[in-house]
C-alpha cells in the first residue's frame, strides 16, 4: 500500500511537468490554447508548470536519499 500511494504522490508532478512540456511545445509551434490569451502567456505558464513539477520530483528523491543516507556531505 506504501509503494501505491507513493507512485500516486509522484504520479501528480509527472502529469504536471508533461502538461507543461505540452504548453511549451504548443507555443513554439504557434498552437494557442482557449484559456490564454497569448502565446507567450501559455509558453511562461508551461515553463512554470514544467519547473514545479521537476522541483517537486527531485526534492521527493533527494528526501528520500537523505533518510537512507546516500547524499554527500553538503547535502546533508
Amino acid at each position: 500500500m506504501a509503494r501505491m500511494a507513493a507512485f500516486v504522490v509522484l504520479l501528480i508532478p509527472i502529469l504536471i511537468t508533461a502538461g507543461g512540456i505540452k504548453l511549451m511545445r504548443d507555443s513554439l509551434f504557434g498552437i494557442q490554447f482557449n484559456p490564454f490569451p497569448f502565446i507567450w502567456l501559455q509558453f511562461t505558464v508551461g515553463f512554470l508548470m514544467f519547473g514545479a513539477g521537476l522541483a517537486f520530483f527531485a526534492g521527493f528523491l533527494l528526501r528520500r536519499d537523505r533518510r537512507k543516507g546516500r547524499v554527500q556531505d553538503r547535502f546533508k
